[in-house]
């Protein structure tokens, strides 16, 4: 059953950029905008009543062809791109609010250009693996919110009664881990779950995402019990060399659990499946052969695994650490091969999976955990970090903080491996994709007629480094494998159903506004 909406959402306000006066329309115009998969001019008129998209032309219209004081801005030569929809975000409230939050993970992502985050299910707590814990989840949002955000579940040992609910509840679909997820709360499932859970969900309107590291067999006789949680591999060689980390998450683990996910997909065959933040190469063919086999089955990679590579790790940076483990440079640059394949890649998105931490999770050396380096915080009072640990990447928490950075990411790193890439395949990739992946490709992910009015305006030609001034770093903790990252381009505006809520330059960049984005609870259709 769903969830009554006992937190209404924010009703859409008018930009507070042209006085209190209320304009029907807000027209936004530029001679570059990324319209049915191609760059063109264009004139965009949203509502501000309903904030979608009411018409659009393929020039620049001049303000007079609108009634006078009508908002209008032509951008001319910057970019209008659909506003990007940031598929994997580990917001982290309620529970580990000192991590993160939906104010400032929101935040950071609409200086980015993200105008819809979709929040994960793990490491907030409760997690959102029942209605209750959703709930929780929808209560500590409320009035929070910078972008649209909306909601997956979560599958772990024996919640597989709860997955209706929930889909009846609006959440966007469904993640689970086939390895231990580093939080107690959140444990790996097994075969039999999962078997439990794709029946459960067979005929739903959802996805079935997974984590998909698994320790491969040591001999056929190995039982099941042994297989689903054990920890890595353990390490050989000095903890804080990054090329220890990287041994023990070999691309075997995602090559195993991959194929044992497709082993179970005939239970049904109608039922997508997603592999989230695919790392290794050599997993490709595995999921191509599927594919082609008629396995509805998909994966996403991430802004890190395109654009930082293991060679250039510094010993002990522990911001890079991340599961599944940032490769080889060769591995990035077959994801980018796969990702650019014209013949149906099987990486349909790029995400951030912003996963972060406090300051002193990461541990740090000394040499990097200063104001330049991320502003860390001490530890708590009563709690010492062992100077054995400081730079040990099994110690340390495993994630990269990168909402709000991914256009930039994208746009560096291709721009300084000479990778053909345009906004066209930014927009496939991180929004119109994204927007389908999570079923909100009726109202998100295009500019085109009907749609919200989420527009995310880039300079493509702007430099600028991380964290100088506080240049990208408006997530809650100051910690990111980007610190000191010369970028090129950069989002100057973001428009959320009409609505200007971020504007580079313009004090905190948030206009005067409150944080006015909706709870995305609507069921897949």
């Amino acid at each position: 059953m769903a969830i009554n909406n006992t937190y209404p959402t924010p009703s859409p306000s008018p930009p507070t950029d042209y006085s209190s006066t209320h304009y029907p329309i807000t027209v936004l115009a530029s001679s570059r905008a990324v319209i049915a998969g191609i760059i063109t001019p264009a004139t965009l008129t949203i509502s501000t009543i309903t904030g979608k998209i009411t018409s659009l032309s393929k020039s620049v219209l001049p303000s007079t062809s609108f009634p006078i004081g009508t908002p209008y801005k032509d951008y001319t030569p910057q970019i209008l791109l659909p506003g990007i929809v940031d598929a994997h975000v580990h917001l982290n409230e309620p529970g580990r609010t000192e991590w993160e939050g939906f104010y400032t993970g929101t935040q950071a992502a609409a200086s980015g250009g993200v105008t819809t985050v979709i929040d994960m299910p793990l490491n907030a707590i409760p997690p959102t693996t029942t209605i209750a814990g959703l709930k929780e989840k929808l209560e500590a949002a409320q009035g929070q919110c910078w972008v649209d955000v909306g909601f997956y579940g979560g599958i772990i040992p024996g919640n597989a009664h709860e997955l209706r609910p929930l889909v009846a509840a609006g959440v966007r679909g469904f993640k689970g881990f086939l390895i231990d997820s580093g939080v107690p709360e959140f444990p790996a499932v097994s075969s039999t779950d999962i078997t439990a859970v794709i029946e459960e969900l067979a005929g739903e309107k959802t996805i079935l995402m997974f984590h998909a590291e698994m320790i491969p067999p040591i001999t056929a006789s190995v039982g099941d019990d042994v297989q689903w949680s054990l920890p890595p591999l353990a390490p050989i060689g000095p903890l804080n060399e990054y090329n220890t980390f990287l041994a023990s998450r070999p691309s075997s683990f995602e090559e195993y659990a991959i194929s044992e996910i497709l082993s179970l997909a005939h239970l049904a065959p109608n039922l997508p499946l997603h592999i989230v933040h695919l790392s290794a190469i050599e997993a490709i063919p595995i999921l191509r052969e599927a594919r082609s086999s008629g396995i509805k089955i998909t994966a996403e990679t991430c802004f890190h695994y395109l654009s930082l590579a293991a060679e250039k790790i510094p010993h002990g940076d522990t911001r890079h650490k991340c599961c599944p483990p940032i490769r080889t440079q060769s591995n990035q640059d077959g994801l980018w091969d796969e990702l650019l394949n014209e013949n149906d890649s099987v990486i349909k998105t790029v995400v951030s999976d912003h996963s972060p931490c406090t300051p002193e999770m990461k541990l740090l050396p000394p040499a990097l955990a200063d104001s330049k380096h991320g502003l860390p915080t001490p530890p708590p009072e009563g709690e010492k970090v062992q100077s054995k640990d400081v730079g040990d990447f099994f110690s340390a928490w495993g994630g990269v903080s990168s909402v709000g950075l991914g256009l930039p990411i994208l746009w560096t790193s291709a721009l300084e491996n000479k990778r053909q890439i345009t906004a066209v395949d930014i927009a496939r990739w991180c929004c119109e994709s994204t927007a389908k992946q999570v079923g909100l490709d009726h109202c998100k992910g295009k500019l085109e007629v009907g749609m919200d009015g989420d527009v995310c305006v880039f300079d493509d030609n702007a430099e600028w480094v991380v964290g100088e001034e506080g240049e990208g770093l408006l997530f809650k903790n100051k910690v990111t494998a980007y610190q000191g990252k010369r970028m090129r381009g950069c989002v100057r505006e973001t428009w959320l159903r009409g609505q200007r809520i971020w504007e580079k330059g313009n004090e905190d960049g948030f206009c005067g506004r409150k944080a006015s984005g909706q709870l995305l609870l609507e069921p897949r259709s």
